[in-house]
Order: C-alpha cells, then structure tokens, then sequence
C-alpha cells in the first residue's frame, strides 16, 4: 500500500513537473489554467461587488441610437457623449438585447466572463505559436486582480477591443494577414487605442508582402472603419468623425495611473502631450532603423529592395510568429508608456502580454517577476499616487529598454536565404 501511493505521488510530481517545463505539455496546462480561471471569475461575480462607471452610459447612448439618431453630437449620457466608432454601438446593441434592455446585469457579467476566458485562451494560442516562454509563465496570467475587475466588475467596453486585437495577432502570427486587417478593423471600431499596434504592423507588412501589398492592406484596414461607420458617416459625417476618433481629446488628471507625479499643471500643458508625442515617434523610428530589420541585413537594405520592387516582399528571413508577436507586443507597449493619460481599464490593453514581453529582455528571472509584480501593484493602488504612477512608468521603462538590448526580433530570428536577383 505504501509503495502504491509512493509510485503514484512519484507520478503526479513527474506530471506536474513536465506540464511546468515540458513544451510537449503548453496546451494541456493552458487548458487547466483556462479551467482554473473560469472557476475563479466565477467566485469574483459571486463574492465580489458590481461597480457602476460606464454601462448604464453605453445603454443610455444605445437607446438613443435605437430610436433612430444618428448625429454622434446628440448621442450622449449620464458621463457624457459617446467617444466610440461605430463597433462600439454594435456590440452594446447585441449586448442590451442579451441582457434584457441592460438591466440583467448578472448576464452581462456571465458575458464578460466568457469574453475575459476568450482573451485568456488567445493569449495562450498566442504565446505557444511564438514560442519562447517556459510553461509556467501560463500561471502567471490568471493572478491580475485589476484585469478581472475591468472585466467582470466594471463592464468596459475596451476589453472587446483587446480580444479583437488579441486574434488579429494570431492571425498575423500566422502569415494570414487579410484576416488578420478584418479582425483588426474590427478591433480599431470599438476603441481607437489600437491604432498603437499599426506601426509595429507597418513593418510586418512591408517586409513580409512588400509596398504595394502594404498600401493595399493599409487601405483594406482603413475601409473597414469606413464600412463599420457607414450609418453614420451617411448622414453626420463631420460629427461621427469629430466625436469618435478625436485625438485631440483631453483626459482629467484626477483619473490618470500615469505620469501623476509631474504634477497636473504640467500634465495638462500641451507642450507636455507634445514631448510625449515626439518620444513616442522618436522611438518606433529607432526600434525601426536599429531593432526591426537587423535579420535582414538592415532597415537601408530593407527599404531598398522594397523601393525598388514594390509588389515583391523584401525580406530575405521568413517572419516567424515570435517575430511578429513581439514587434506588435512592444509596438503597443511603447505607445502605452507615452501615453499621456492612462486609466484604470486601459491596463486591459496590455496586461497579459507582459509576461511575454518580460521574457523578450535577458533580465535575470527576479528582475522580469519585480517588474510583472511592480506593474501590477501600479495599476491596483486607488487612486493613484505619484509613486505608483513612477513606479509604473520606471517599470514600462524598464520593459522598453529591456526589449531593446534583448529580443527586439523575438528570441527564435531565422537566418536569411540568399537574395534573389531581380
């Protein structure tokens, strides 16, 4: 008997073991982490208290577009008007149907919980197709306690964009990048935050389809947001236009998690948006020049044999998966760490990609488990202070760089085939 359960708790070690470390075993433990999770945002629903901020503003907004107004200016509600492409309606429309006119609020939770599930198998998919990181990273992505909450307890409308954009990435990672523009057209309707992936994405394309493809593609994700936002362009295209894509928009200081230790006169200085403006360009263009093409022999030759044949790829190095997930990743990254104003649910835009970002620096274990950690300890304090807002910009810093003296091509960079003559 005692041999028996010796054997068999040898057995469970063995399996446990090999579903931490063993590549062989990513999907089963992915599929218990999903399982596990499920569980736990089932307890939060339960246990933990709905916070009102924004649904009863989406389905205020909604009713007035069901009765048939189509002037974005007039579409408004108790926290103001809508600032959303059309995507953003749609969804809500669907969703005050399923859950009775918006009021059922525990089957808008039950929704939430799926799309939450949703993101989390993506990530997933994602980190297996790209490879690189061990499989206990996996368990590291349940543990968010602010990621749930934007979920399940708060409704917003942001975590539809992220799924969207979440399998935009597997499609890219995939080489099928038509799908991959629909997918990212329809993430790019409901919250224009995704417009950050679009640099990073300029690069896949060129180098991977060549210029012609590029434009083509580029104007495909373009004539999404103009077919998603049709009824409205049709009728008040100036104020669907103004309302819904505005970058000039100014957020109020009192709700930012970044950048509060500066100060709110200098937070809301316009020659501060500006700087970060330029930063925030100034830093795609070194990761483009030094960090994006160097498998290719460069970003001159790149853009060379680009110029020269515009309807031929001019990468001589196949773009792996891992390649394109961690450009896309530190694409969006970069445009999160200059973001002037970040609110407590745009962490959703990039919280569980951290772990795979972490793992494209050559930070020692401790150091990349500190910034996870520090991350998300910055996005937990309410409200936030000037040390969590340092803190969570030292440690987006921290990722950028990290990335940039790491694996800015992603761990696995193919070497190039011979060049073809033209």
């Amino acid at each position: 008997m005692t041999s028996a359960l010796s054997r068999l708790a040898n057995s469970l070690w063995l399996f446990a073991l090999r579903l931490l470390v063993d590549p062989q075993y990513f999907i089963t433990l992915a599929a218990l982490v999903v399982l596990g999770d499920a569980f736990l945002t089932q307890l939060i629903i339960r246990f933990v208290p709905y916070t009102e901020i924004d649904w009863e503003t989406y389905m205020y907004q909604l009713e007035l577009y069901m009765k048939g107004e189509r002037d974005y200016a007039l579409i408004t509600g108790p926290t103001g008007p809508i600032v959303y492409p059309a995507g953003h309606v749609y969804v809500h429309q669907l969703l005050y149907t399923l859950t009775d006119s918006g009021t059922n609020l525990w089957k808008g939770q039950q929704i939430y919980a799926a799309l939450y599930l949703t993101s989390l198998a993506l990530t997933a998919a994602i980190y297996k197709q790209a490879g690189g990181v061990p499989n206990w990273v996996l368990l590291l992505l349940p543990l968010s306690k602010r990621l749930h909450s934007i979920y399940v307890l708060r409704l917003f409308n942001d975590c539809w964009a992220v799924v969207a954009a979440q399998a935009a990435i597997f499609a890219f990672g995939n080489g099928w990048d038509a799908l991959g523009i629909v997918l990212l057209g329809c993430a790019l309707s409901v919250k224009m935050s995704v417009l950050l992936y679009v640099p990073g994405l300029l690069v896949i394309l060129f180098r991977r389809r060549g210029l012609l493809s590029t434009v083509l593609h580029m104007l495909a994700l373009g004539g999404t947001q103009l077919l998603i936002g049709a009824p409205f362009l049709l009728q008040y295209p100036w104020s669907y236009l103004k309302n819904s894509y505005e970058f000039s928009r100014v957020f109020l200081f009192k709700w930012t998690v970044n950048w509060r230790f500066l100060g709110e006169d200098l937070f809301l200085n316009s020659s501060w948006a500006k700087s970060l403006l330029v930063a925030h360009v100034t830093t795609l263009v070194l990761f483009g020049l030094f960090k994006w093409c160097r498998s290719d022999g460069g970003v001159l030759q790149v853009l060379d044999r680009g110029l020269r044949t515009p309807t031929r790829a001019p990468s001589l190095a196949p773009l792996t998966a891992d390649y394109v997930t961690t450009v896309l990743y530190t694409s969006n990254l970069i445009g999160i760490l200059f973001a002037r104003s970040l609110h407590y649910q745009f962490y959703s835009w990039y919280a569980m990609q951290l772990p795979f970002l972490a793992w494209r620096t050559r930070y020692p274990l401790p150091v990349q488990v500190a910034l996870l950690l520090a991350i998300e300890y910055a996005w937990n304090v309410y409200p936030s202070t000037s040390l969590s807002s340092g803190v969570l910009v030292a440690s987006n810093v921290a990722l950028v760089l990290g990335i940039w003296f790491g694996f800015p091509e992603g761990r696995t960079v193919p070497q190039p085939k011979a060049a073809k003559s033209d």
